[in-house]
Parts: C-alpha cells; structure tokens; sequence
C-alpha cells in the first residue's frame, strides 16, 4: 500500500516518470512508463532491478543494439480484426519498419544470451513472421506507395490513367497555343490543375473567349481557371479510372489484412516485446544519467544506502554548476527508526525524500542512484506525511491533517512497512504536540515498523537515545561559518542552532540575548554539549581513518616483506640445488678420470692388490662427497663470503678506473687530443682551443663544444668511446645513435644548472644527428626554468627559432626548439 495518493509528487517520483518518458523510442515504451507502479513482491522487483542493471551494460558496452524504427502500429493491427478492415499505405511502411526492428532486436538478444539472460529471457516465444514483411515488399515500393504490380488489374488501370493523362496534355497544350495567337491567354500561362482536372488560367475579361467548364478563380476574381470543352470527356474517363484505382488498391490491402489476421496475436505479442524493451531501455538511460546502480536486493526487510543522491535535486543543481552531498542512510532490524534532527533549511526533509524516492523507485524497477554495494529489501507499506495537507474545503487544519495520516498509519503499519514523517508533532503546542508525537512514535517501534522521521523536539531526541529500535541522526553545521553542511551522521542528535541562525541573519543582540535567557541555561548547556559531543566524535572519526590507513600500510608492507622472504627462500634452494648439481658434476668426472687411470695401470700390468685398493680408495672418496651437507647457516654464512669478495673485487675495478680518470683529467686538453662529449661514445679530435671553446672533429663533421664539456680519450681503454675514423664505422654508429636517439627531455624538478647541461647535450645531439626539431618539457611553475632555458637558446648559434607548444599539447610547459640542420 502507499500512501497517500499523492506520494509520487510529494517524493519527486512524477518528474522523475516524466524524464523518463522522454527516453522512450515509441507510445508502447511510454504507456508502460505512464501505468508502472509500485511492486511488494520480491521476486517481481528482482527481477525488474536485473533487467534494468543489464540493460545499462548493454547501452554502456554493446555495439550494434537497434534504436530505430520503434513505431507502434498496435492499435492499426487490433483495427483490422475486424474483416473488412485494412492497413492503409501509411500503416504498412510503419508496419514494415517496426517489423524490421523487431527482427534486429530478436537477433541481437540472440547474440547476447549468455551476458544477459534476463533480458534474453524478454525474447521467449517471440515470432518474427518473414512473410508479413515479404507480402509487404510485393505490394508497397520503398516510397510507401502501392506497385503497379500489386495486381494485374491495377496495372492495367494505371497504364489507362497514363494513357488518357498523355493524351489530355497533347490536346490542352494545342488549345493553349490557339489561345495564345487568339491573344485569349497571356504568353507565359502554363496548364495546371484543379480538383485533379486539367484547367487552363484565363483573365476574367476573356473566360467567354475560351470554350469549357470554369472550376475556379482566384482570389482577387481576375482570373479564372477552365477546363476545355475538348478534354472534358477525357478527363471524366480520367476520374472515373481513379476511382477504379482506388477501389483495386482498397481490394489488395484488404486481401492483405486477411492474409495476416491469423498472426495477429503473435504479432501483437512482438510488439508488447518492442514495448517492454523500450521501457527498460528508458529506465537504464536514467540510472546511466543519475548513477544509479543494481543494490544488494535482501530478502529481509532493511535500508542500507551508501552515496544517495536525490536524483530530482542531481538534475536540478547540475543545471546551476552545483552537486548534491550524498547521504549515507542505513536502517536495520537494531535501528530500525532513524529520528533525524538538526537546524533548519539544513537537509532534513530532503534526506526523507531522498529515502522515501529511492526506495519507490526500487520496487518500480529503477535504480536507485547510490552504490552498488548499498542494500535494499522491498517493503509491502510505504507511507509518507509531509507538506501542508490542510483543507478549507474539508474543515482539516495543518495539524488535523497530520493526524489523519497518523491515524492512516497506525492502523495499517506492521513491522513489512515504512513511514515517513517531516516535522513529527509540529504545528500545535510544543509540550503536547511532543508528548503526542512520542506515544506515536513508541507505538512505531512496538510494531517494529521502519520509519524516517524528522524532528526539533528535545524530547523525542532524549526518547531516540534511550529507546532501543530508534536511533537520532543529525544534519551538520558549520558553527563557525554558521552554515549547513547537508551531510547526515548517525548516532547523535542534532542541534537547531536557533540563537545562532538568529544572529546570523541579524537580530539585535539584546533579543537573543533575552530569548536564550527565557529558555534557561539547562537548554543553552544541552545545546553547547551537542556541538561538543558532535566536533569530539568528528576529531575521533578523523583519529581512527588515520589509524585504519595506517595499518592498511602496516598490512601491506608486511605482505610485501613476506613475499620477499618467501622469494629470498627460494633462491636460497635454488642455490643449493645449482651447488649439489655442480658438484656431483665435478664427482662425475672425477670418476671418469680416476677410472682411466685404473685402466691404464691395468694395461700397464699392475698389480691387483694395488688396483683394488685405489678402487676402494675412489669409492670411499666418492661417498665422503656424496655425504657433505651444509647446515642453512653454513651456507648463507658462505653466500655472505661470496657477496663480500665480488663487492670487493667491484670496488677495486672501480678505483681502478676513478685513478685513470684523474690522472688523464690533470693534463690539459690540446689539439691533437682524441676526446668525446660527455654523454656521446663518439670519438673526434681537437682541431683549435680557444678560451673556453673547442673546435673538434668527429669525422667529417667539425662542431664547436665547450671544453669543459670534453673528456679525453685515453689509448686502450675499453671504456673509451668509439673512434669515427673510419667513415664506414662512424655512419653505422651515427645511424644507431639516429635510431635511439629522443628528441624529448623532460628536465621538470632539475635544478638550473642540471637542466642547462641536459638541454645542451639534447641540443649538441641533435645538431650532429640532423634532427630538425626538439620539445623540452619544463613545467609551468613560476617560469623560472623556463626563462633560463630560453635565455641560453637565444645565445646558442644552430637554433632557429623556439616557442610554446601547442596549447592542447601541454603549451607554456613545452618548449619547441627548431634547429638549424
């Protein structure tokens, strides 16, 4: 039951039913959203949530699902039940195309069958009968119009119509050529038509010069319009086919409508199938616009919504730029009455809409817009009391009105329903409205009915807290910038903030100085202690993520370490089973060796004693192998040892090295010096040096580099780059170097100094390997490495010009270097 009749406009459903109307393809999707209603039966709603969530998937993943020619000729079919009846041109081309789009429709649900077996399930005994859509081609054209060929009678009239129009036109252009000479019609008069009859145009002073029947004038009266005397006849012949035409034609769709009369309930049946899918298409636009989403459905009565949004409220602030503060509402068999309070204009109300419409659409089929991992049961009463109901015409004031409802839910609630009350006990005497309100309220919980109620009562707030079933709710507010948050926490009551909301909007002091004194200091102290209460839990709230994350990290880590232990583990067996395969290896051949040898002294006639003894001495030597085993310690002590010589023999090539950098870095370079770029493995010589510049040649290529910026080669060295003597060597290096090269840097977090020796290298490259075109990616920031950068480009002979990049490409963050090669 849901209560009262106008539930839907007090919720928003009915805007919500008109957005969704206007997502429909066809009137049969829209006659369907107009009769859907409210469900209490759990499986029905189940069922209609799956179709919706899998119809979303398919509108959000599939290709290819048919949107056109949804065209409702249902009541045209119903029409020629009756015999005698026919489907008119119009009709037929409707018929064809919404015919064509349940056959699309019939074959992509085909293909999708194992994704979506409940809309799958929609398709079912569904027939698509080819034929009708044949018989339609045979007699209709592809301009809605019946063929010539629909029937040999038709033919033949319509070649008689042509024949006699033929002859109709010779005879009235000979006329209107006489007319012309006779000076009875002006030159630039044409024939033309009136009342399907071929009529010549006269000036209203000659229309006695021009034999024939006039049909018409104009509307000034100056001209008249006349059919000639001479084709009169054969314009009679002319009508007279016409009607002959149409009664062969009604004769075809007649035959037609009786061809297709015994499919008419199956066809009906496709089009209720057409119908269906363009509601829950309709539907699944919705959720897809408003987030809505497939909740846990429980067979158990219960709300848990996580993120709720009112979808009305989302449509109406996304038009002003704004969003909605989701709320997060959860009612259960502990806390099944949630008493919401908190100041005004602060989002009680629509945190009751929000419930009460999320919820009706649920058990309409719609998705609710809150996360799927919210959870939802269907009730079998929703009842709903809020706005003004009173009635001069009935004799209701406000609160007479909120009393009928009460006693509409009283009588009818039971622990399957769900009521929701704004305002509870308002619009009379605060003491007894509130003792009232709490009697009724105590009842509610006593039915274990579920319920969203708001309130300003102290005392329903002190009741909520010591009444198990009922749990306060709070809407926040910002004390401080004395503004509503919108957001709803649950477990504490909330405060009105009268006396604060009073200053804010500007009532004198002494006022609300003198109002807070009537009430007295017990209510100030219980007012200060909410907001207390309320920024200590939020301190704590903010304590306790702190520590959830941080043992999320903890957790983490710790499987992290775990992992590697269990890595380091096996690459410790892996170890000893490399070592143990080594070494029976090295026994193996061993052996072999001691065998020869035992084979040559046989050849050599010693004797047996001896050869039997060494035999034995092997054996025992072998099993002695065989039997060595190191304890887990023993062998990471000797994987330690390992570790340390390579780390030592390491650092000893690495001295090495770091020597003969600094004895060839204490000679001055000079020309004649073999040296190369730092960052290049090309090798050039110093032709001339003079202050702090170079010219060097790499090949045949001569560039000029900074000699700081130079190293010497030194003869041997395997570390030395490769010299380009030769040319063959120095192309197929050039070439390697042309094929990895990157004409993108990004220097963003370099220092000055670091970037500038970067971009130089990028440069120097880019030059030697003839690219035309470098970007360096710096960053915006304060513009600050972006001045320094252009500063030594500008000085820097090769550049040709540099500039931002393109603005959708990353803009003043980019810098486009153009190079002269």
């Amino acid at each position: 039951m849901i209560y009262p009749e106008t539930f839907e406009q007090k919720v928003g459903f009915d805007k919500l039913r008109e957005l969704a109307v206007e997502r429909c393809l066809c009137p049969l999707g829209v006659q369907k959203i107009r009769d859907v209603g409210c469900s209490s039966k759990f499986s029905e709603v189940e069922l209609w949530i799956k179709q919706v969530d899998e119809m979303k998937s398919i509108c959000m993943m599939e290709q290819g699902f048919p949107v056109d020619g949804y065209f409702d000729v249902t009541p045209s079919l119903r029409k020629i039940a009756k015999e005698g009846n026919w489907l008119d041109e119009t009709e037929l081309v409707n018929l064809r195309q919404s015919l064509n789009a349940i056959k699309q429709l019939i074959t992509f649900v085909g293909k999708v069958t194992e994704k979506y077996p409940t809309i799958a399930q929609l398709a079912k005994g569904v027939s698509y009968y080819p034929y009708v859509t044949e018989r339609i081609d045979a007699i209709l054209d592809k301009f809605g119009r019946i063929k010539d060929n629909a029937s040999s009678e038709l033919a033949q009239i319509r070649s008689s119509i042509t024949s006699r129009q033929s002859s109709v036109s010779k005879l009235v252009q000979t006329i209107l050529r006489s007319a012309r000479d006779q000076g009875v019609v002006e030159s630039d008069v044409s024939p033309t038509i009136r009342d399907g009859r071929v009529v010549i145009p006269v000036a209203a002073g000659n229309k006695r010069k021009l034999k024939g029947i006039v049909h018409d004038e104009s509307a000034t009266g100056k001209t008249v319009f006349i059919e000639p005397v001479e084709v009169v006849e054969l314009n009679n012949e002319i009508r007279e086919l016409e009607y002959e035409e149409k009664r062969e034609v009604v004769r075809i769709l007649i035959e037609f409508a009786n061809v297709i009369r015994p499919y008419l309930p199956d066809l009906l049946n496709a089009y209720n199938f057409m119908g269906e899918i363009d509601f829950i298409r309709a539907k699944a636009l919705l959720a897809i616009e408003f987030n809505g989403t497939k909740p846990i459905i429980n067979e158990g009565k219960g709300i848990f919504l996580k993120q709720a949004k009112h979808p009305i409220l989302q449509f109406a602030l996304k038009k002003e730029g704004k969003s909605v503060v989701p709320l997060d509402i959860e009612l259960n068999q502990e806390n099944r009455i949630l008493l919401i309070s908190g100041p005004n204009a602060g989002g009680k109300s629509v945190c009751l809409k929000t419930v009460g419409l999320l919820q009706y659409m649920f058990q309409c089929g719609f998705l609710p817009s809150a996360l799927e991992n919210s959870e939802m049961g269907v009730f079998k009463n929703i009842f709903i009391d809020i706005g003004d109901e009173q009635s001069i015409e009935n004799d209701l004031s406000t609160y007479s009105s909120h009393l009928f409802s009460m006693k509409h839910f009283l009588k009818n609630a039971d622990s399957d329903s769900l009521v929701l009350i704004d305002e509870f006990g308002a619009g009379t005497e605060p003491t007894a409205g509130g003792a009232i309100a709490e009697a009724i309220l105590q009842t509610f919980c006593n039915l274990q009915t579920f319920g969203v109620i708001t309130t300003h009562y102290s005392n329903l707030k002190h009741f909520a807290a010591n009444t198990p079933g009922i749990i306060n709710g709070a809407m926040l507010f910002d004390h401080v910038k004395i503004e509503p948050l919108f957001k709803l926490e649950m477990g504490k009551p909330g405060s009105s903030f009268a006396f604060e909301i009073a200053r804010k909007i500007g009532l004198p002091e002494d006022v609300v100085v003198s109002a807070a004194g009537k009430v007295g200091a017990d209510y100030v102290t219980f007012e200060k202690h909410l907001r207390e209460i309320s920024r200590d839990k939020r301190y704590w709230e903010k304590k306790r993520e702190n520590i959830r994350i941080a043992n999320k990290k903890a957790d983490a880590a710790q499987e992290k370490l775990q992992k590697e232990l269990e890595e380091v583990e096996r690459q410790r067996k892996q170890i000893i089973a490399d070592a143990k395969a080594e070494a029976e290896s090295l026994l193996s051949d061993t052996n072999k060796t001691i065998e020869n040898t035992i084979r040559i002294i046989k050849e050599t006639n010693a004797q047996k004693e001896e050869t039997k003894q060494a035999r034995e001495e092997l054996e025992q030597f072998k099993e002695t192998v065989q039997n060595v085993t190191l304890t887990d310690a023993e062998i990471e002590k000797k994987i330690e040892q390992i570790k340390r010589r390579q780390e030592r023999k390491a650092q000893k090539r690495e001295d090495e090295k770091v020597v003969k950098k600094k004895v060839v870095a204490e000679k001055p370079i000079v020309p004649g010096d073999k040296v190369n770029v730092k960052g290049s493995d090309l090798v050039g010589e110093v032709l001339s040096i003079s202050t702090d510049t170079a010219s060097v040649a790499f090949g045949e290529m001569i560039t000029v580099q900074k000699v700081n910026r130079l190293k010497r080669v030194v003869p041997g060295n395997s570390d030395n780059s490769k010299s380009v003597s030769s040319p063959q060597k120095s192309g197929f290096d050039v070439y390697n170097r042309r094929l990895n090269f990157k004409t993108d840097i990004d220097v963003r977090g370099f220092r000055a100094d670091e970037a500038l020796e970067t971009v130089q290298d990028l440069v120097d490259d880019a030059l030697m390997l003839g690219f035309s075109t470098v970007r360096i990616l710096h960053g915006k920031g304060n513009g600050i490495l972006r001045q320094v950068i252009r500063d030594y480009l500008k000085r820097t002979p090769g550049i040709v010009n540099f500039a931002d990049e393109h603005e959708e490409f990353g803009g003043a963050g980019i810098t486009v270097v153009e190079l002269d090669v």
